[in-house]
């Protein structure tokens, strides 16, 4: 008797899915006319199949009725087992093809400014759901360091303030047509303020841009933001800037504006923060906006693991 369950268990591994598969279609239409059709193959194969399957178990699956097939008691059981069989297998189908189409490897991330304003614990989230196998390592800097890091391979993506062109050489060729070095997605536009210390309000409250550049400043770096949109304005007035000291940080540029050293450029969040918190003056009369955006080189744009990245950009920065 031993010897007979364990044959009838051999017998039963080797059952294949064209038997299922017939089994659960007949069992479904209860005809096997219409289960040929559905399956694409003869009605004589059809019942090869469940004769075969019904030699394997040994037991009987349908009785025959005026109107078609129905299921013994035996052959409904075994029919729930096997609708179970062809959905595992279906799933098994679909995660294998969701793994071996997963888009892998490694994207260098630039970063700028604090995560909280880029939305950077959300796009992170976002990458790690669109592509689960794509291993990220994040470099922190000034707004300039991104595009210069793209551009030396450095870099896969990044956050920029500011306008690509400026760091595009193609962006200075005239009278032709020039693709750009850049892919571009903007996020938001920044509003930023001159901030002073409360002993040069008197100077600063109703001043212009050629008035404030006279006084003590707070320079930055050429990668910074600051610089480019501060370089610019005040060359085209044709005047100087005073700059009496140069940080790479906007906390430190603040810190030093609340210790008397000078004027300082910020978001205008920050600013508005600062003059409640802090008593520094805002400049009413200036002000100056620049772009967020999310960069790649053009020519990659179309891989995988850089089009996942904007994947998720968008979903975050809708």
């Amino acid at each position: 008797m031993a010897q007979g369950i364990i044959s009838k268990i051999n017998m039963l591994q080797s059952i294949d899915l064209r038997k299922l598969k017939a089994f659960v279609t007949v069992a479904r239409e209860g005809n096997v006319t219409r289960a040929a059709e559905q399956l694409h193959i003869t009605q004589p194969a059809v019942t090869l199949q469940l004769k075969r399957l019904a030699a394997d178990t040994g037991l009987t699956l349908f009785r025959r009725t005026s109107t078609g097939l129905e299921l013994t008691q035996e052959g409904a059981l075994l029919a729930a087992k096997a609708e179970q069989v062809l959905t595992a297998l279906t799933d098994f189908g679909q995660t294998a093809g969701h793994l071996a189409t997963r888009v892998r490897g490694k994207l260098r991330i630039g970063t700028i400014i604090d995560p909280e304003f880029t939305r950077l614990g959300a796009f992170l989230k976002a990458l790690i759901e669109s592509g689960p196998g794509i291993e990220t390592t994040l470099r922190h800097g000034m707004s300039g360091d991104v595009p210069e890091g793209l551009r030396r391979n450095e870099l896969d993506a990044g956050f920029y303030l500011g306008d690509p062109r400026d760091y595009d050489p193609s962006a200075e060729i005239t009278g032709e047509s020039a693709a750009p070095l850049f892919h571009a997605r903007e996020l938001a536009q920044l509003t930023y303020r001159v901030v002073a210390p409360p002993s040069l309000a008197g100077l600063v409250r109703g001043a212009d841009w050629s008035q404030l550049a006279s006084l003590p400043w707070i320079g930055t770096p050429q990668a910074s933001v600051h610089n480019r949109l501060l370089s610019r304005l005040f060359t085209d007035l044709g005047v100087r800037q005073n700059i009496v000291a140069q940080v790479d940080q906007e906390t430190s540029m603040v810190a030093m504006v609340r210790t008397g050293v000078g004027l300082s450029l910020c978001r205008e969040s920050i600013a508005l923060h600062e003059q409640q918190a802090h008593g520094l003056v805002i400049a009413e009369n200036v002000k100056i906006s620049t772009t967020l955006s999310f960069l790649c080189l053009e020519a990659r744009i179309g891989d995988p693991s850089i089009m996942a990245a904007f994947d998720a950009i968008r979903r975050v920065w809708i």
